[in-house]
């Protein structure tokens, strides 16, 4: 199980939860990348049954509805779903 990484501007830890036919982590995507900004993210739809498992228990610390797209920003923020006021004011944009 890896994270992809996208190269950018360093903003911090950025890791993003989400699925690979999800339209509004496709919008999260795009948004970070049209900032140019550097980001991890994981499709959890496209794992194995344990590492699924394994990424569902880390998402629900934070969402425990386990719904997507999750961002979590320097282990301290976490923002469900797409939401760009929250994240351009998490990233100080």
């Amino acid at each position: 199980m890896q994270f992809v990484h996208v190269s950018g501007i360093n903003k911090g830890k950025i890791l993003l939860y989400a699925l690979s036919t999800c339209g509004w982590c496709k919008k999260t995507k795009a948004f970070l990348s049209n900032y140019n900004i550097a980001y991890s993210y994981i499709d959890v739809d496209l794992l194995d049954s344990t590492d699924r498992e394994k990424i569902i228990g880390e998402i629900r610390k934070c969402n425990p509805q386990v719904s997507f797209p999750t961002i979590v920003i320097n282990d301290e923020i976490c923002i469900v779903g797409y939401d760009e006021e929250k994240l351009r004011t998490a990233l100080k944009l």
